[in-house]
């Protein structure tokens, strides 16, 4: 029985992995999410057994029913991944009012990193509404629930806030958030341009760490900027590595870091940082 919750939350997150296909697909285009999901090549709608969340993909073996073409792997993958992801949330996390929060937290972040990945943009219709939720969870849990989820208030400086309301506590912690995650992007973004005359990244960014800092406070920001960091110059020093001319410039979108770092920082961010604190202890 203790591998049932676990079951549904996979099948819970691959339907989720299914709906955010359609979330990458046409949101950057300006399409509508409603309408039934068609074979992009001769338009037949696809009908609700096909679409099963990564059997439908198996059953027709990778190609349209009708057609025949060839149906890409990555929805199968993205439904599979946002499974896998939803039960590791669910283990790490645990079944509390804030694993409903995670989920949504993490399936925006895979849907802006696939987009960002494809073309190279971070839609507002994803980033505000996740910066306007983010400070709306921060007022709300505080008020509703005794425990505390959020990490940062019991850190500086917003620890120093004694006497304040516990929701008032949190929200200055998700103000203090989205001003250390966007301002400090915006910050180096406006330097590199003034320095090198060139955008070293788009707002999307930064209004992806407004968003990203508001739900979990300053610590797993500075967390989330740091793997981002990391994880792209990674990236970064692999591309060039296997460019011919070797002209050591490649762009790539900074949004896919951000969004890998964030769902690292929030399923085991304070844990990071209490190792890393105890090497020098």
């Amino acid at each position: 029985m203790e591998y049932v919750p676990y079951i549904l939350v996979f099948v819970v997150g691959a339907c989720i992995g299914s709906f955010l296909n359609v979330v990458i697909h046409r949101i950057p285009n300006e399409r509508s999410l409603f309408p039934n999901s068609a074979c992009p090549s001769c338009g037949t709608a696809i009908k609700i057994y096909h679409n099963v969340p990564i059997l439908g993909w198996i059953f027709l073996r990778g190609k349209c029913a009708n057609c025949k073409s060839p149906i890409s792997p990555r929805y199968p993958a993205i439904e599979f991944a946002t499974a896998l992801l939803f039960c590791l949330c669910l283990w790490e996390v645990g079944i509390n009012p804030y694993l409903p929060v995670v989920l949504a937290f993490v399936s925006a972040l895979i849907a802006l990193i696939f987009i960002d990945a494809e073309y190279m943009i971070l839609p507002n219709v994803i980033t505000y509404p996740m910066l306007v939720l983010a400070l709306l969870i921060r007022v709300a849990f505080p008020l509703i629930f005794a425990e505390n989820y959020f990490s940062d208030t019991t850190h500086a400086p917003i620890n120093l806030l004694t006497g304040f309301p516990p929701w008032a506590v949190s929200l200055a912690g998700a103000l203090f958030g989205a001003f250390v995650g966007g301002g400090s992007l915006w910050l180096v973004g406006a330097l590199w341009k003034a320095i090198r005359g060139i955008d070293a990244m788009g707002l999307g960014d930064v209004k992806l760490l407004l968003g990203i800092g508001a739900l979990l406070g300053w610590r797993l920001t500075l967390l989330t900027i740091f793997v981002g960091a990391f994880t792209g110059a990674l990236a970064g020093v692999i591309l060039i590595s296997r460019q011919k001319d070797k002209d050591m410039q490649s762009q790539i979108p900074f949004g896919i870091f951000l969004g890998i770092g964030a769902i690292i920082a929030i399923l085991f961010g304070d844990e990071i940082i209490l190792w890393y604190l105890a090497q020098f202890l």
